[in-house]
């Protein structure tokens, strides 16, 4: 392979040699999540969602209503969590399948 200075590295999973680019672009790609919302919008750190229903939340003796928009959520690595702010609630993480991208 003439001209080609990139270094190769073996890929157990694989078990072939490939440029460590595309290994890094491989490993870096099956680390990302895929979160998707109620109705299969994908989500994104950042987002507005809105609840599809209503949501007893433990702890914190309130009742999230049906329709409440909640701003800037962060994913956390589990597919089907949100992490997310809201006044009066510390530490709040909702499941995926009670909300729709806005």
């Amino acid at each position: 392979m003439a001209g080609d200075d990139d270094d190769y590295v073996y890929d157990e999973e694989s078990g072939e040699w490939l440029p460590a680019g595309d290994l890094a672009e491989r490993r870096a790609a099956a680390d990302r999540v895929e979160v998707r919302d109620a109705v299969g919008n994908l989500l994104a750190d950042g987002d507005q969602v809105t609840l599809v229903k209503d949501l007893d939340v433990k702890g914190a003796g309130q009742t999230l209503k049906q329709g409440t928009l909640i701003k800037s959520i962060r994913l956390t690595g589990d597919p089907q969590e949100i992490d997310c702010k809201f006044p009066g609630i510390k530490g709040l993480v909702l499941r995926a399948e009670f909300v729709r991208k806005r």
